[in-house]
């Protein structure tokens, strides 16, 4: 029973790489949600989904501290979705996107 104890708390280390995302939303009245993703230690994503009925235009700011921000334009035609992505040089700690939109 020792040795199974053992061999579940040397995983818990394997299953711990996804980094945390903060996502701070400007929508401007428009019916938008959206999903981040850690897609990979150096890349990451959002999809953006439009429930409206009027086309949206969005910014999405990604942010991973000491590298360059990355800026992505995407148009999100109501009842439609879109996603974003954004690869760095580095392992991602922590991300921080802004996800601005407005309408068409």
């Amino acid at each position: 029973m020792k040795k199974f104890c053992c061999l579940v708390l040397a995983m818990l280390p394997l299953t711990a790489f996804a980094y945390p995302i903060d996502v701070q939303k400007q929508l401007n009245g428009l019916s938008i949600d959206y999903n981040a993703y850690d897609t990979d230690t150096d890349i990451a994503s959002i999809q953006v989904n439009n429930y409206g009925s009027t086309d949206a235009v969005c910014k999405v700011v990604f942010n991973n501290g000491p590298e360059a921000p990355r800026t992505r334009n995407i148009e999100v035609a109501a009842g439609k979705h879109k996603s974003a992505t954004a690869k760095f040089n580095r392992t991602i700690i922590k991300m921080r996107i802004n996800l601005t939109c407005t309408p068409k």
